[in-house]
């Protein structure tokens, strides 16, 4: 270009000058994530956690992961942008008067679907991990993850429990690496993820008059919704295992003086089912949908009502013989399991038809103060603790097979109870034994405990 050349562009340039280049929405979630990183060691630890932090922790995001937080952020941004919309046209809104349908608020575009859930199934083959010494059925430690006990649900794939870290985070099973994660340091103790289609629900208040709900997509752990659940005469405070999901697609929450059946699709209650021997303080549904478990504690007993479903009408009422509270209910087709005892001594039982009158116990228990609870994955229930690892009949409660749980130079070892993805068992394991890491453990059952043997 010669000078004459070059002194028209640069006139064209100023008479039409070049328009502005836009910022996209993935440019500034590129930006935030990789300005505002963690600084190298920072604990995620949550304040409310139980359990004692050992093994390496994950730190903060590095930049060879910074795309795929960017893109996170574009959820988020893209989310908050429609939240404050909906904020916005509903902020002159009047609030339910006592007893209406909960205040919904939903944080993303899209309604919570009640369909089969679309969470990508892992298609690795399972690393191998790292011998647990004389532990059972070949447990192997594949992270050093540590997760509540009884958290670990099992769903299209994936794993999801609470971390001793204060998050709720999705496991890919085959490699025991946590691949998403979402801040949880409220209530990990009173109950475990409930995924429904799409959507992983916790509870992330349970106190006082109201109960929160906050839904998360089951793919991403971005959260999609936050429900509020009016507790008639205020929550019970020795609530464990306060909500379940049943067949119908619906969630059954205990709130107090009754039972809250909400549609998570709208966030609407659309029954309330009196309680009236004492306040909920745990729920569980029939696979079949056919009846409604609730339990009614305190610090020293636990009572059990059998509703019959949809007539909401009380079949049965039965008190548990031990005189010990009791709670985290689990429905079967034979009846229903839950836990009692006390942090020194907690074991499972199984009551045929719900009638606690009938009840014995299952599996050995833990002690030490590890708690321990009842699961139900692949077609059987299971029962971990300190001193045997057992799968059970879901009709019948008999156990199908069983295998002790050694100590390891005198010092007890602990196996939740497990839950099954493919032919895999996947437990929290820990141990007080110097050198020894405890974490996120696989096993292999025997063919008894993967057959659905009872379901």
């Amino acid at each position: 270009m010669n000078m004459e050349e070059r002194k028209l562009a640069e006139l064209l340039h100023r008479i039409a000058p070049e328009p502005p280049r836009p910022v996209t929405v993935e440019q500034v979630a590129y930006r935030l994530v990789t300005d505002r990183q963690p600084r190298p060691g920072r604990s995620r630890l949550g304040p409310e956690s139980r359990l004692r932090q050992s093994g390496p922790r994950r730190r903060g995001l590095s930049r060879t992961w910074a795309p795929v937080a960017a893109a996170a952020a574009v959820v988020v941004i893209a989310g908050a942008s429609v939240g404050i919309a909906t904020l916005a046209s509903s902020h002159h809104t009047t609030p339910p008067v006592g007893g209406g349908a909960p205040a919904s608020s939903t944080l993303s575009s899209g309604t919570v679907s009640s369909s089969p859930s679309q969470t990508p199934a892992s298609t690795e083959q399972p690393q191998p991990g790292t011998a647990i010494p004389g532990a059972p059925w070949g447990a192997q430690l594949i992270d050093h993850e540590q997760f509540f006990p009884g958290s670990l649900v099992s769903a299209d794939g994936s794993l999801y429990g609470y971390g001793n870290d204060g998050k709720l985070d999705r496991i890919d099973p085959a490699t025991g690496a946590v691949v998403n994660a979402a801040s949880y340091t409220s209530i990990a103790g009173v109950n475990a993820p409930v995924v429904v289609g799409n959507t992983v629900w916790v509870v992330w208040s349970y106190n006082g008059g109201n109960i929160v709900l906050h839904g998360y997509n089951a793919s991403t752990l971005a959260q999609t919704s936050s429900l509020l659940v009016p507790a008639i005469g205020g929550v019970s405070i020795n609530g464990q295992g306060v909500l379940t999901s049943g067949p119908d697609g619906n969630l059954y929450v205990a709130a107090g003086d009754v039972v809250a059946v909400v549609n998570p699709a709208t966030g609407q209650v659309t029954n309330r089912i009196q309680v009236t021997a004492g306040k909920a303080s745990s729920v569980a549904v029939s696979p079949d949908g056919s009846k409604l478990y609730v339990g009614i504690g305190s610090s020293t007993s636990f009572k059990m009502l059998v509703y019959d479903l949809p007539s909401d009408t009380v079949v049965d009422s039965s008190v548990l013989t031990s005189g010990a509270a009791g709670g985290n209910l689990v429905a079967t087709s034979g009846g229903v399991w839950g836990t009692t005892g006390s942090g020194h001594s907690e074991w499972v039982w199984f009551a045929p038809g719900g009638n606690l009158a009938r009840a014995f116990m299952v599996g050995q228990g833990a002690g030490g103060g590890w708690d321990v609870f009842p699961s139900f994955s692949g077609g059987v229930v299971w029962v971990g603790g300190t001193g045997a690892l057992v799968c059970a009949s879901p009709a019948t409660g008999q156990v199908l097979a069983r295998t002790e749980i050694p100590p390891d130079h005198g010092i007890a070892q602990f196996l939740s109870s497990p839950v099954l993805s493919g032919s895999q068992g996947y437990s929290s394991y820990q141990t007080n034994v110097p050198g020894q890491i405890s974490g996120l453990a696989r096993v292999a059952p025997p063919a008894a405990c993967t057959g659905g043997v009872g379901s």
